[in-house]
C-alpha cells in the first residue's frame, strides 16, 4: 500500500482490490468543468504538495486546547511513508508545520488513521502498513510527543516510539486501515480494530476477518490484547473505524462486511455489515450484534464508526444503499434489550460517508461524504433535527477539478473550533492533487 497518489483516485480504488471487491470506493472521479456559486464561508487553508508535508490524507483533524490542529497525511512526505502535521494560524495566516516523517519498513507506512491525544498533550495513532511480515508489512501503533516550542527544520524533531508492531497473525493485521482512530480508557488503555488478521477462517483473506485490540500500559512497554477475532459470519467482518465506550465500559463498532451470508449486491460474499457490542466481564470480552445491514432503504458498508447521541442511540453511516442509493445516515435506539435502526437520511450518489459523524450542543449531526454531492466529489453536509424529522443541507460540495482545485474526496470527519467553525481534509484535489485543508466559518 504505497500507491503514489495523484489527481485521481487510483490509489483509494486499489485499496479495496487487494480486499477482493473494487466497487466499494469509488474508482474514478466524476470530471466537472464548472462549479455552482457556494457560500463564501468555505476556504482552502492548506493545499498538500507531497513535499514534507504529504499528501492524500485519509483521516480527519484533531484540535489541541490551544485551538491548533494535527492530522496525518497518508502518503509522500520525506521518506514517502506519510507523515504527522500540525497546523496553526487563523483566517488567511495558517500555517501548517510537518511533525514527523514515516520512514518505512519497521517504522511504519500509510497513516491512515487520525491522532488522538492522551492526558500530558503526546499523540497517539496506526500505521497500517510497515513494522514486519510480507506485503508491506501489517502496521503499528505510535506515539509521538510534540516539540514543546516552535521549531524551524523542514520536519520537527520530535519523538516517536512504536508501541506495537502487529505480526498479522492472531493479533491482527492493518490497523484502521479506512481511516478511523484509537481510544483510551480511564486506566490508560488503548483499544483499537484491525480491519484484517486474527486468522478465523475468512474469504478473501487468509490472514482472517480482523480484530479488536488492546495495549496495556507496563513501564515502559505496551502489552497488547485480543478482545475479538471476526468469523465473518453473523459476527460480522472487517471492522474498518475506531470504537465508542458508553458509561458502563461496554465498546460499540462497526464492521463493513458479514451478517447475513450472501444477498449484499455491493460485495462478492458475506453480508452487508453490523453494528456491534463488546461487554466486558471477567471471563473476558462478549460480542453480540445489535443490527444487521441488508443493503436495502437501511444501508450497507458501514465504513464510518458511531458517536452516541440522547438518551443512549447511537449515529452511524453506510457507504452505500438507502432509498437514493448513496450511502445513509442512521439511528439505533435502545429498548428493552433490543435495538431498532431508524434510516434518518438516505443520500443520492455514488458513495456516501465513509467516517464518523460529528454533532454539536444542538444535537446537529454533521459529516462529509466520499463522493456524493452536486458535482461527485464528495460534499459537506449538515443534519438538524426538525419537528420529529431531519433538515438535511449541504454546507458545500467539492469540485476537483479546473478552475475549483477545492479539493474531492473528502474521506474523514469534520471537527469544530470553539466558534463553531469547521474544519476537515480531502484525500484528493487542490492545486498538487493531493488533497487539501478545509475550513467553514460559521
Amino acid at each position: 500500500m504505497t500507491d503514489k497518489p495523484g489527481s485521481s483516485n487510483a490509489a483509494l480504488c486499489s485499496k479495496l482490490r487487494l480486499r477482493g471487491y473494487a466497487p466499494i470506493l469509488l474508482c474514478a472521479l466524476v470530471m466537472i468543468a464548472t462549479q455552482a456559486t457556494q457560500a463564501q464561508t468555505f476556504q482552502v487553508i492548506h493545499n498538500f504538495t507531497g513535499g514534507a508535508d504529504g499528501g492524500a490524507p485519509w483521516a480527519g483533524l484533531t484540535m489541541d486546547q490551544s485551538g491548533d490542529f494535527y492530522g496525518t497525511a497518508g502518503y509522500l512526505g520525506q521518506h514517502g511513508s506519510g507523515t504527522i502535521f500540525k497546523l496553526s494560524g487563523g483566517g488567511s495566516g495558517w500555517f501548517l508545520k510537518p511533525l514527523y516523517s514515516f520512514k518505512g519498513g519497521g517504522d511504519g507506512v500509510n497513516p491512515f488513521s487520525a491522532v488522538i491525544f492522551d492526558a500530558s498533550g503526546n499523540l497517539y495513532g496506526t500505521a497500517a502498513y510497515g513494522g514486519i511480515g510480507d506485503n508491506g508489512g501489517y502496521g503499528t501503533v505510535y506515539s509521538v510527543k510534540p516539540p514543546g516550542t516552535p521549531c524551524s527544520t523542514a520536519v520537527c524533531a520530535v519523538k516517536k516510539t512504536t508501541l506495537y508492531t502487529f505480526a498479522g497473525g492472531s493479533d491482527g493485521a492493518n490497523p484502521n486501515e479506512y481511516g478511523g482512530s484509537l481510544v483510551f480508557d480511564q486506566a490508560g488503555n488503548i483499544y483499537g480494530t484491525t480491519v484484517s488478521g486474527g486468522l478465523q477462517q475468512c474469504e478473501g483473506d487468509s490472514l482472517g476477518c480482523g480484530t479488536v485490540f488492546q495495549l496495556s500500559p507496563s513501564g515502559s512497554a505496551w502489552t497488547e490484547s485480543v478482545l475479538y477475532r471476526f468469523t465473518g459470519g453473523s459476527d460480522g467482518a472487517w471492522p474498518t473505524a475506531g470504537l465508542v465506550f458508553d458509561q458502563a465500559g461496554n465498546l460499540y463498532g462497526t464492521a463493513i462486511i458479514g451478517g447475513v451470508q450472501g444477498g449484499c449486491q455491493f460485495v462478492d460474499y458475506y453480508g452487508c455489515g453490523v453494528v456491534f457490542k463488546l461487554s466486558p466481564s471477567a471471563s473476558g470480552w462478549t460480542e453480540s450484534v445489535l443490527y444487521t445491514f441488508t443493503g436495502g432503504a437501511d444501508g450497507g458498508l458501514p465504513v464510518g464508526g458511531l458517536i452516541f447521541g440522547p438518551s443512549g442511540s447511537l449515529y452511524g453511516t453506510t457507504e452505500y444503499g438507502g432509498e437514493g442509493g448513496g450511502g445513509t445516515v442512521f439511528q439505533l435506539t435502545p429498548s428493552n434489550g433490543t435495538w431498532t435502526l431508524d434510516t434518518i437520511y438516505s443520500f443520492n450518489g455514488d458513495e456516501g460517508p465513509l467516517d464518523n459523524l460529528a454533532s454539536d450542543e444542538a444535537g446537529n449531526l454533521y459529516g462529509t461524504t466520499g463522493a456524493d454531492g452536486a458535482y461527485g466529489d464528495g460534499n459537506v453536509f449538515e443534519l438538524q433535527p426538525s419537528d420529529g424529522g431531519w433538515t438535511y443541507t449541504s454546507l458545500y460540495d467539492f469540485c476537483a477539478i479546473y478552475p475549483c482545485n477545492d479539493g474531492a474526496i473528502p474521506v474523514g470527519s469534520v471537527v469544530f473550533d470553539k466558534n463553531g467553525n469547521l474544519y476537515g481534509t480531502t484525500y484528493a484535489g487542490g492545486s498538487a492533487g493531493l488533497g487539501v485543508v478545509w475550513e467553514i466559518t460559521r
